[in-house]
């Protein structure tokens, strides 16, 4: 006895345009889930085209050199992180400077949103300025004079050395402008102090060690007689 035929393993692909009506209506119905898949799937491998990382500040001149650098405290990119009065701490050829700031409070005077640039003359730079004596009795018996002083070294705004340099002068604090040239790998201010490791950057402020005193004030130290703070 014949046995009947069994059905195929696979159905014949449809032909035609009821086959094709088929195709379309599972591609409808398919579609949505697809997009959906899409869209919630894993996230696209990152783009090989996107910017840097932002590079360390980069500070220069012949003192950066003797200065923290690389990770050791107070290396550059360590201060941009911090207020300028914290951040002059940290820069140990500023011990004289930062000590008649935080006495005077200069700074408290700047508005908060302005940004301020200092031009900070080294320890080096006050000891060839002042006596011992003379420092110390500015520093604890004339207090409007030191402040006048300090008001010398800072300038509204945040500005990087070859901003001042493409100016030609800035105006400091005590409503002096002082010119400012590029003098070989140093930058020159008022023709009196050079830069000796510019572009220290601190929250909403910039930082130029310099290598003498500027203000009005006359020098009044000698060979025997140097500052020793």
């Amino acid at each position: 006895m014949a046995h009947p035929s069994t059905a195929p393993r696979h159905p014949r692909r449809s032909r035609g345009p009821h086959g094709a009506r088929h195709v379309r209506r599972t591609l409808g119905l398919l579609l949505p889930t697809l997009l959906l898949a899409a869209c919630t799937g894993s996230p696209a491998a990152p783009r090989t085209d996107a910017a840097p990382a932002t590079t360390a500040p980069q500070v220069t001149g012949p003192l950066c050199a003797a200065l923290p650098t690389g990770t050791d405290p107070g290396n550059p990119s360590f201060l941009a992180g911090q207020p300028v009065d914290q951040a002059l701490r940290w820069i140990p050829t500023l011990t004289t400077f930062e000590a008649a700031l935080r006495t005077s409070g200069v700074l408290t005077d700047l508005p908060a949103d302005a940004g301020v640039t200092v031009l900070a003359p080294s320890d080096d730079a006050f000891g060839a300025t002042f006596s011992e004596d003379n420092w110390d009795d500015l520093m604890t018996h004339h207090t409007d004079q030191l402040r006048t002083l300090l008001k010398a070294h800072l300038i509204t705004g945040t500005h990087p050395i070859a901003d001042l340099t493409t100016a030609g002068t800035a105006t400091t604090l005590d409503g002096v402008t002082v010119t400012v040239t590029r003098a070989g790998p140093t930058t020159r201010l008022a023709d009196r102090a050079d830069t000796v490791c510019a572009d220290y950057q601190a929250t909403n402020a910039r930082i130029h060690v310099i290598n003498a005193v500027l203000g009005p004030l006359p020098v009044t130290a000698d060979d025997t007689d140097h500052r020793a703070h």
